[in-house]
Order: structure tokens, then sequence, then C-alpha cells
């Protein structure tokens, strides 16, 4: 029976007995006691009971809901009012009679999502009706709240939000019991969290354009509609749509913004495009036109057109104003002539919304984006109106720009976060493979959220795949921010591979992940070249013995996942070479590709032979990369995901952001002549303990190395400790200050946090070099701080990029290499000693302390660890 079947009957039968509704959680399990709800049991689904007057979202879930429990069981639930033994009614409060009718004579209890902000509850209820014995009530306090609880329902039966879009399929169950129990789900940590398609020309667009919705020719409404239904999934709520040349814009399909608004989504646009506008195809005059100081007229016209045609729907308006497709804004020749031409602006484009939506402009949703060189006009005494969102951008790698202060998070309008884990642009870009880890999205965002950035989080996805779980962490974080802590949230990959694959190849997969992740970050696949683009090519920082560890790595990490693919159930193994497989299977070999290139071409004078080897190797991992990825656009799922995936972009497309894939030639490399045999493993190295410390000192020259996460004690001050980040960190995990805040410790001995290391040296001056995650200062113009000290004595402040702005040479190498250094000099005389390090602002990450006794030398990870010092002779 269809969704919009009448609830008379159900309604007038409403009985004034007491309803029952336990407090205990929720569960779902196979076997039947008296008591529980039979979702399905014996080939029998329950009834789903939808109110016809409630939002389009709502009968969307519904419907949703009703395709998971036949995906599961095979069993599809009727939408039926008549009399059932039980039932599934799905409303939101003031748009269901009988859950309106119940909650008012206090049968059910509301009173925790009542006028809240997209929360929920899920509950069991007996008789409530003569009609139904059991009832699974999923009441939301506004329309998306019904949906998020109707979707966390799938979720909870096993359903993963991802089941389409990366093919996890779900184990199947004969029957879904529910015991008796309730369920909250209260407000969001954030209010408006979503995703930005973007840089969609190599995948997402020609994907829909050709695969899945060939009928528009784009990404039109059947591919936003499929979208629209993931973000539902993950508890999300915005959308920027995609917004490059290559695609029509997303008001250019009348249906688009209909369907966004039957799905709740609500709909934004980039830092780039304001007022709901995609320049790059909507503005049709020429682009020296799109000037507020020679045409002010025309540019108010066509952002009216816009608030006009779309006023009606639930929006948040990007204001402001920058050039066609992400360029600085023209018409003015000076930051003192372009601060106030924007806050000129602001004050038009208010007006704009407030004319043709009805209501204050200080009561729209608004944000305003300082993206690239605008954050310096913030900086400089930019005017945002109070009720507008600040949104501050990352520096394009993961790594926020700017915090607010503490003045500044008193503002109406508050502050958001825009996110990215892929880019186009310099100084090279990461489009291809999702490397960004976990444990980075999260301590980036815990830090946005603990220093207040809690009105909107945006995340830019590219095409979605391969960003999938990257993606999804970050939703998690943005829907509940103390779901995940410093303690936990390394056990992620854990859940996520447990819901994907089940409990009994999770911690393996899980390991697998976290490794990929980790050497992904070292050096993402996308960024091996060690040059810039209109640089002289040069080789990279990798020794060799380096090198030959990394590809051992991929290959040993490689391996593990192909045995696990080999005997996951055939179910599994579409998903998991969509989420894991192919990612590592192509970031091993575009290090093949790259290393066996670069070590083919220093050996090719004194071991030909070897160098012709290594040179076949990078030609035929480039051919694998090929191959593989035919496969995944053409042959799976025959063919579903064709068009989607790309390694590269187009050839000759965007030459200043892209690294080149090496050119190898066997031509170049006869074979024949000397060859060098190539060891597995690096050359062993002799461990320096504290037992036969003593037999080093004044033997040879060497080095202290410590990883930071592994120091002898800490000491706490005033609320504030050092924490292991597990997950973040080049060779091993890191050390921050928590909380987070933006906190400087001014009495360094009496109030700052200390970690206290055991090192031995030979005497002497020496280097001290800290390697830090390269973060942004969470106080502007700080830079990075932290300070040593020996055995007590007096705290050296050491600063780390006070200086180095976003696009600066020097920021260029740190996020590259994933790494910033600061270096101090020190004298300490033989011995054993103490090493202190203290906290001077919070933010700071630190991943490794290397003490030298002269000066280091060039090498990608540093020395391995030792705690003890081989000295000068």
């Amino acid at each position: 029976m269809s969704l919009n079947h009448p609830l008379t009957q159900v309604v007038l039968t409403i009985v004034l007995a007491a309803i029952s509704v336990s407090s205990q959680n929720l569960a779902i399990k196979s076997e039947y006691k008296k008591g529980d709800l039979k979702l399905v049991h014996n080939g029998v689904a329950a009834n789903i009971i939808v109110a016809p007057e409630d939002f389009r979202v709502v009968q969307i879930a519904a419907d949703d809901f009703a395709a998971d429990i036949e995906r599961v069981t095979g069993k599809k639930p009727s939408f039926s009012t008549q009399k059932t033994a039980n039932a599934v009614i799905i409303g939101t409060l003031g748009k269901n009679l009988l859950i309106d009718g119940l909650a008012k004579q206090g049968k059910i209890d509301v009173s925790q999502i009542r006028g809240k902000w997209e929360s929920f509850i899920i509950a069991t209820v007996r008789n409530p009706s003569p009609n139904i014995e059991n009832a699974l009530f999923i009441i939301g306090s506004d329309r998306r709240g019904t949906a998020f609880g109707v979707y966390e329902m799938s979720q909870m039966i096993g359903v993963s939000p991802w089941y389409w879009w990366a093919d996890a399929t779900p184990e199947h169950k004969d029957n879904l019991i529910i015991s008796p129990g309730k369920k909250i789900g209260s407000e969001p940590s954030v209010k408006y969290r979503g995703i930005f398609l973007n840089d969609e020309d190599w995948g997402l667009q020609p994907w829909a354009a050709k695969t899945f919705e060939p009928e528009s020719g784009d990404i039109g409404p059947k591919t936003y509609t499929k979208i629209f239904e993931l973000l539902l999934r993950l508890k999300a709520n915005t959308l920027w749509p995609a917004m490059h040349e290559v695609t029509r814009a997303f008001n250019s399909f009348r249906e688009n913004p209909k369907v966004a608004d039957d799905y709740a989504i609500v709909m934004g646009s980039s830092h780039a495009e304001p007022m709901l506008r995609s320049n790059t195809t909507e503005w049709k005059a020429d682009k020296n036109d799109f000037n507020f100081v020679s045409n002010p007229q025309g540019v108010t016209a066509y952002w009216e057109e816009r608030v006009r045609e779309n006023g009606k729907f639930e929006n948040i308006y990007t204001i402001g104003m920058r050039g066609i497709h992400d360029s600085p804004l023209i018409g003015t020749r000076s930051q003192a002539e372009r601060i106030p031409l924007l806050e000129t602006i602001f004050g038009v484009q208010r007006g704009l919304m407030a004319k043709h939506t009805g209501k204050p402009a200080e009561t729209i949703p608004q944000i305003f984006c300082p993206y690239k060189e605008v954050l310096a006009d913030y900086r400089a005494g930019l005017k945002v109106p109070d009720d507008v969102t600040i949104v501050f951008p990352d520096d394009n790698f993961g790594y926020i720009r700017q915090f607010p202060n503490a003045a500044e998070r008193k503002r109406k309008g508050g502050f958001g976060v825009y996110y990215h884990i892929s880019y186009l642009g310099r100084p090279l870009s990461y489009l291809w493979l999702n490397t960004t880890p976990p444990a980075q999205i999260w301590q980036e965002m815990s830090k946005a959220y603990e220093n207040g950035m809690r009105d909107l989080w945006i995340v830019n996805v590219g095409d979605i795949k391969p960003g999938e779980i990257g993606m999804e962490f970050f939703l998690q974080m943005a829907y509940d921010a103390k779901r995940w802590n410093v303690d936990n949230q390394h056990l992620y990959l854990g859940e996520w591979a447990t819901r994907e694959f089940g409990a009994k190849d999770a911690s393996e997969i899980a390991a697998l992940m976290e490794r990929y992740y980790q050497l992904g970050s070292q050096r993402k696949p996308e960024h091996l070249q060690w040059f810039l683009p209109t640089e002289t090519p040069k080789k990279s920082d990798l020794t060799e013995e380096e090198a030959l560890e990394r590809l051992d790595a991929y290959a040993d990490l490689r391996t593990k996942a192909e045995s696990i693919s080999k005997r996951l159930p055939d179910a599994k193994k579409d998903a998991f070479f969509e989420l894991a497989l192919y990612p590592i299977h192509s970031a091993a070999l575009a290090n093949e590709r790259f290393f066996a290139a670069e070590l083919a071409a220093s050996y090719k004078e004194k071991w030909p032979a070897t160098a012709h080897h290594l040179a076949k190797r990078s030609i035929d991992a480039d051919a694998e990369i090929t191959r593989e990825t035919k496969y995944f656009n053409e042959t799976l799922l025959g063919g579903k995901w064709r068009h989607m995936v790309s390694p590269e972009m187009g050839k000759g497309q965007w030459p200043s952001m892209r690294s080149t894939p090496p050119k190898v030639s066997l031509a170049d490399f006869p074979a024949g002549g000397a060859g060098k045999p190539i060891p597995v493993e690096g050359p062993g190295a002799i461990p320096i303990n504290s037992s036969n410390a003593s037999a080093f000192f004044g033997e040879f020259q060497g080095s202290v190395s410590i990883e930071a996460e592994n120091f002898q004690s800490k000491t706490d001050r005033k609320g504030f400790s050092w924490r292991i980040i597990n997950g973040l960190g080049k060779t091993g995990d890191s050390v921050s200050i928590f909380p987070n805040s933006g906190h400087t410790f001014s009495e360094l001995r009496r109030d700052s946090p200390s970690l206290e290391y055991d090192i031995a040296v030979g005497g002497g001056e020496y280097s001290v070099e800290f390697y830090l995650i390269p973060t942004q200062p969470l106080t502007t113009g700080n830079g990075l701080r932290l300070a040593l000290s020996i055995d007590g004595g007096e705290p050296q402040i050491v600063v780390i990029d006070k200086e180095t702005e976003v696009s600066s040479r020097k920021w260029t190498q740190n996020i590259l290499d994933q790494t910033t250094r600061g270096r101090a000099r020190i004298t300490i005389p033989a011995g054993e000693h103490k090493l202190r390090i203290f906290a001077v602002d919070a933010g700071v990450v630190l991943d490794k302390i290397v003490i030298f006794d002269t000066e280091p030398p060039l090498s990608y990870f540093g020395p391995k660890e030792t705690r003890f010092m081989r000295s000068r002779k």
C-alpha cells in the first residue's frame, strides 16, 4: 500500500491505557523472546506506517528503510495501516497525528527532542493502538531528525551508508528482532555538515554523463539523488555542488533544487561562488565584466536572479566576492581598496536576501569564507556582519589556517571550517587516492571544535570516490564531536572494517589501512616528484636504503591485502577492492614506478644490468596501474563505475599543478653488463641501549633519535597534558598538548606540561632538531613554539615557522614532506642526561627529536630511533 495511505483508522483507535517505553538501549538480534518486536520473523515483515502529511524526506527515508530490510532479509515490508502484530511508525513532531496524540497524552516522552535541531527518538512501544501489538517508533524533532533516525535503524540492521556508493553488501539475516528499549539522537555537534564536490573533470562528471545519467549528459538530478541519500545516511545536511567548467550549473537543471528540498539538503556554494551561483558556466558575459567596481548593476542583477529563484528553499548563502573560478577579485588595485568594496558587497547581497525571502537578513543562514588571499583581508580588519558564520579554510592539505580567538568566539554567527581531502592546485595536486590519515583529520577537526568552530564544516571530497573513509570520518566528527577522542580515534578504522567486512578480518584490515595511511602521509602517491613543475628535475631526498625500504613496505602491504581479498566472501570482494585493495595496489605501484626509475638512473653507469631490471619494474608498474584502473572502470560490477577513476588529469591539463610520472624506456637501459644485488631490507644497525652505550662513547660520530611518543615520563600542569596521538606521525605516532585550546604557557617551569627523555652523549655542543607535523599555529603570529632543557636547566624556547606563510617555499616543502623542522644549539656534558620538552603554545604536534653532534645529513625520515649517542672521537 502507498505511503500516502490515510492514518484515520489508527488515529481514531488510540487507547488511553498506559504505554511503557523501556529505558534500555535498543538492540538487534536474531532470536525472539516474549516482549521483543519482530521486524522480520519467519518470513514476515512488520508494516511501515507514515503519515501522508509528513515531509517528503520522511517518506523517502521510509521507502529506503523498507528496501534496506529487503536487502538484509529478502523480505520487504508493506506500507499498511491494517491490523498488524508489529509495525514501524515513522513521523515528525507536528506532522503525525498518532505520534502527536500519544505525546500529548504523555504516552511517549518526546521532551528530549522537542524544539531541538535534527534530533530523534527510536523507541519500542507496546499496544500503541488496538490495531498494533508492538511498535517501533522513529520520531524526529524536524524533518531531517526523522530521516536520521530512520537511517540510524538501517545501520543497526546491518546496511552500510556505502551500500551503493562502495557496493558494501550487507550480511544476510533471516530474522531481525528488536529488543525493547529506546535510543536518543541528540542535536548534532556542528549545525551544518556536508561536502563539496570539486575537480570533477576526471571522475564524477564523466561517470555521471556517460555511465550513470547519460540522459542528462552531466551531473544531473539522478546523480544528485544518490548523493543526497548518501549524505542523509551519513547524517550530513549540506552540499556545495560541482562547479567546474565541464559541469552544467546545479540550477541549470530545474529539478535539482526541488530534489534537494525533497531530501531536506541545505544547498550552499563554494568560497568562490557567492549567492548560490556557479560562475564558471552561469556568468555569460566577459569574465572581466564580473567586476563590482565597473559593473555593479550587472553583477547585482546576476545575484538577484538566483535569490529570486531559490529563496523559497533552505539555503546557506555564501557572501563576498572573488573572481571567476577561484581567482582574486578584480577591479581593485590594493587591499585598501578591496576591503571597503567587500563590505559594500556584503550589504548589497544581504539586501537581496531580505527582499526575496521576506526575512530579516540577520535571520538568514550565511557564511563568509576567507580563502587564499581573502584571509589577509580578514586579518587586516575586514568587517563581516556579526550574524554571518566565518568559515576558515585549511591550507588545502589538511591543516587549518586560522582559529578564532576568545573575543572572536563571541560573534553571533560563529565559525566553521572548509577542509580538503582532495585538491587541485599548487604546489602539487592530489586527486587520485585518499591518503589523509584519519588521525590528521581528527587532530585538526577536534582542535577546530574545541576552539569554537561549530557552525559549519565542509570537506572537499573531489569525486567522493575514493575518499569514502576520510569523508565519513569527517562527517562522523561533525555529527558527534565527542564520539572520537585522543584515546579512541585510532579505533575508527577497526569499527569501519567490522561494519564493512565483518569482525573476523576487521583487525587485520584496519592494520592494513593504518599502514596505508602512514606510508601515504609520508609522501602522497601524487607527490613523489621532489621538484615543482617549474623547476629543474632533481632526485628525491630518500637515500637508497630508504627508497628500498619504502618499496618493501608497500610490497608487504600489497601481499597482505591480496591475501585478505582471496579469503573474503564473494559478496564482500567488490567493496574490498574499491575501499582497500585498489588504493593499496595503486599507491604501491605509484611508488614502484617512481623509485624503480630513480634507482635505475643512479645505477645506469656502474650497474647496467640492475638498472635495466629496475627500469623494467618501473615500466611494468605503470602498465599495471593502467590495468587495475581499467578493471575498476570497465569490469567491476559490469562497468558500474566506468569513467569514475583516473590516476592522472588529461594530457596537458593544469601543468603547473601536477607531478609528472617518470618516462622510462628500456632503450635507455640496455640489458647486460654488471649487476648489483638489491637487498630486500636495508643494512642492519648495531642496537645501542643503556647496557652498552658506554662502549660507544669516543668511538665515532652519530646521533640520538627519539620518537616523541616514547617518553620516559611526563608532568601535567593545570589541566593540560601531553598525550599520544596514535596514527599521526611520519615514522610512528606523535604527541601534542590537550586540551587543544589556544593557550600559551608563560611560566614554563611552573605552568607548562612537560615530557622527559633519557639520553647519553659523549659531550660537546649539539644540534637538537624537532620534527613537527606541519600544522598552522593556533595563535596567529606565534609560530610553532616549544622549549627544551637538560637536567633541569633553564628552558630554551624554539620557534618554528613564525614567518612561514602559505604558498611560501618553506611551507611548500613542509606540506609535501608532511614535516616541519626547528633546531636549537645546546651544550651537553658527557654522560647520561634528562632531556625535558616543555609546551609553550598548544597546537604543536611533536613527531620526533634528533640530537646531532654534527650538521644532520639530508634524510627523508631522519635517523632511526636510538636513545644513546655515538660521540665524536
